[in-house]
This record gives C-alpha cells, structure tokens and sequence, in this order.
C-alpha cells in the first residue's frame, strides 16, 4: 500500500475541498491547533481569510520541521467563529489554500464555534500527518 489511499464510498457524490477518508501507514505527527498570528503571537489582520492563511502557515511550519510536506497531512479540524463570513471569504481562503496545499486535501471537519481562546482569533487549524516509514536500511 501506498503512505495514503484516499477512501470515497462507490456512489457517493465526491466532496469539494476534502477527502471522506484517508487510508495512511507511517509516523504520526498531531499538529496543535494553530490560529492567526505569526511565531511570535502577534495578529496582522482581523480579516477571516488573511487568518485562515496564516493559519495554514502556521501548521505547515511544524508540518515541514518535522520534515514533511502539505501532502503528509491526512486529516484537519478547522474550527471558524463565524460560519457565514468564512462562507463569504471561500473564494480568498481557496485561494490562500491551493497556495499552501495545491491539490492535496485531506479528511476534514469544519466547526463553527462560539469563540477560540484569543478573543481576536476568528480561525483555528488542527492537523494530523502520516509521515511514511523510512525505506529499510540496505
């Protein structure tokens, strides 16, 4: 088996912007739920795409310490404080994720909640990654 086999019951129709499931072998990295601000906890917008970017880029930094890529990442939990302006801006938080992730797009859920505990956070991103195992040793 390949590190990843996307998993699409036959008959459904396919999903937009997610897998229903992610089939993976490998070292488990559990990415913490990231929100808007840069490394050093400081927010540069208040706009709803220009945090779901950072965000993103956010996981992608430990993501890539871990010396992995946006193709590693099996499954993400967004959680949004407001699902009719996340709604609004999906063309720009699109846009900001071919970017990032291409054409890659693991199983995924989106919450809307009340509140995330920076109260300027409108967006919080968690991830987990399948790193494959390392080809044995010759």
């Amino acid at each position: 088996m390949d590190a990843f086999k996307i998993i699409q019951p036959p008959g459904w129709k396919p999903p937009k912007g997610y897998a229903n499931g992610v089939l993976a072998r490998g070292q488990l990295l559990f990415v913490a739920g990231q929100i808007g601000w840069d490394g050093q906890e400081v927010f540069h917008s208040d706009d709803v795409a220009a945090q779901w970017a950072q965000a993103l880029d956010n996981v992608l930094a430990v993501v890539t310490q871990a010396g992995a890529g946006p193709q590693h990442i099996a499954r993400m939990t967004v959680y949004v404080t407001d699902k009719k302006e996340y709604a609004a801006r999906r063309r720009e938080i699109g846009a900001a994720w071919k970017e990032r992730m291409g054409a890659h797009f693991p199983a995924m859920a989106l919450v809307e909640v009340k509140g995330l505990l920076e109260d300027r956070a409108k967006v919080e991103i968690e991830a987990t990654c399948v790193l494959p195992d390392p080809p044995p040793a010759a």
